[in-house]
């Protein structure tokens, strides 16, 4: 089975000049957590609403104020659409991480794969327990 087929299509981004307010009123209005973030087209990093609680509100900085740049997180792990699920699964394993973003071969963003949709359109209830259980493995280094 192939990402293509079970990830979330349309993923929105953000903007890299945006304000941390513009990003988390998206988010709200989206429900979700993270949002890729680009540059024109292209994707430069992922934005989560724990970036945003961590990394400017902590530090008393305005929402108004501060870019989405600022705050981001600029490595972004990412598979490719016609990646085999189990490919996605073994990288979230690897990098105790939830959500990939899915990208075309012209690495253009496509969607977004979660723990979530490896458990619940793949069927694989093994795939999913063992994904499951090292993405939540606090034990493990990244």
């Amino acid at each position: 089975m192939r990402v293509s087929e079970v990830m979330t299509r349309g993923a929105a981004c953000v903007d890299v000049n945006a304000s941390l307010q513009e990003a988390a009123a998206k988010m709200k209005a989206m429900d979700v957590g993270p949002l890729p973030v680009c540059d024109q087209d292209r994707l430069v990093g992922m934005l989560t609403d724990r970036d945003i609680t961590v990394r400017a509100t902590a530090e008393g900085e305005s929402p108004t104020v501060i870019r989405v740049g600022d705050v981001m997180t600029p490595e972004v792990v990412y598979c490719f659409e016609d990646d085999l699920v189990s490919e996605a699964a073994e990288l979230m394993q690897e990098r105790q991480i939830r959500r990939l973003v899915v990208l075309n071969r012209m690495k253009r963003l496509v969607g977004i794969v979660s723990l979530g949709d490896v458990a619940t359109e793949t069927g694989d209830e093994q795939l999913a327990g063992n994904t499951l259980q090292a993405v939540s493995d606090s034990t493990r280094s990244s």
